[in-house]
């Protein structure tokens, strides 16, 4: 009994440590990457290349260890949830009360179009309904606190309001219409592989029974199989969203943004769409270009185009998804963002 108490002490202390040691590298990425890219690189500030290779080396770490961090967590959660018991706990509700709830925990999340992946994954393999999981794929990145934050700062509680209410309605609305299409079959196999193979989830109450270490070993289990599978494509999809980040223009895009005519919103989210970035990193985008004469429907349409659909989410959702079911992903959101652009455009 000594003996076992002593190594479950070590164990904590060991993931206490673990977990600090993640937290300290995570919060210093920002300066690691700009280390690397300018002082031991010898990379001009300023420069498109300098300004790519630093995206690169901040966006790759940190989300290959939101990908650990957020796959193993799921694995762990997992074992206490077998998809039967997912079901019944879901049995007594409506699957429109599931894709606001799911919206809602989206807004709470820190997590960018990629990041949100594997908790995406991870919902699928648990038996969560797809149209609820998209849900949250769409409101994970598009609406967040800090993006409240800084527009009430930078343009008053009105806007701020309006990015709220239309982010949620998007993120509602469109995993419902993407329930209703019933594309379950448009998920690739290995996903529901994983969600019949995967430990605890063999049904009745046994992931209630395992121990400890067996929960930690379904995580260890969980990270080997998914991140395994589709770090190359993580790395692939940063590459690219890094390129497009260092190289593209702002005043070529305000100048189109900046356009009063009926085509300059749609033109905007296709603009948007294959790039790649996080709220708190694409507002001051924002506020350059509105800034430059752009209008504010357009300019937010653009922003959530960037944030809520990029090209790099979909190479790493490729490796979930077949390509008929990403395409209606991303033309249902993006008609709702349309719809949100000329909203604005037409209130303000």
């Amino acid at each position: 009994m000594k003996a076992q108490f002593s190594r479950i002490v070590i164990r904590l202390l060991a993931s206490v440590v673990g977990l600090a040691a993640w937290w300290l590298l995570y919060r210093n990425l920002a300066a690691i990457a700009a280390w690397l890219s300018y002082t031991i690189s010898g990379l001009e500030r300023g420069t498109h290349l300098g300004a790519a290779v630093e995206f690169f080396l901040y966006e790759a770490p940190k989300v290959l260890m939101l990908l650990l961090l957020v796959v193993f967590g799921v694995g762990v959660v997992r074992t206490f949830f077998t998809p039967e018991r997912t079901r019944r706990l879901l049995a007594g509700r409506r699957e429109s009360v599931g894709n606001v709830l799911a919206a809602l925990l989206g807004t709470v999340t820190p997590f960018c179009s990629c990041s949100a992946v594997p908790l995406f994954i991870g919902f699928v393999t648990a038996g969560v309904p797809l149209g609820v999981t998209l849900s949250f794929l769409i409101s994970a990145p598009m609406v967040n606190e800090v993006a409240l934050v800084l527009l009430f700062g930078m343009f008053g509680w009105k806007v701020a309001g309006l990015y709220l209410g239309t982010g949620l309605a998007v993120a509602i609305l469109s995993g419902w219409t993407l329930g209703r299409l019933r594309l379950e079959r448009h998920v690739e196999p290995w996903v529901y592989e994983n969600m019949a193979g995967s430990p605890g989830e063999s049904g009745g109450d046994e992931g209630t029974a395992m121990s400890w270490s067996g929960r930690a070993q379904a995580g260890v289990t969980a990270v080997r199989e998914i991140v395994g599978r589709v770090w190359p494509f993580v790395l692939l999809g940063i590459a690219v969203g890094a390129g497009i980040h260092g190289y593209v223009p702002e005043n070529f895009m305000a100048s189109i943004m900046g356009r009063d005519a009926w085509w300059s919103v749609p033109l905007a989210v296709l603009i948007g769409v294959p790039m790649y970035g996080n709220a708190a990193g694409i507002i001051p985008v924002v506020q350059a270009l509105l800034g430059k004469g752009a209008a504010l429907g357009t300019v937010l349409a653009f922003m959530m185009a960037v944030i809520g659909l990029s090209l790099p989410e979909a190479i790493i959702l490729r490796q979930v998804l077949k390509p008929r079911l990403i395409a209606t992903f991303f033309g249902v959101v993006a008609g709702g963002i349309l719809l949100v652009g000329y909203l604005f455009n037409f209130l303000l």
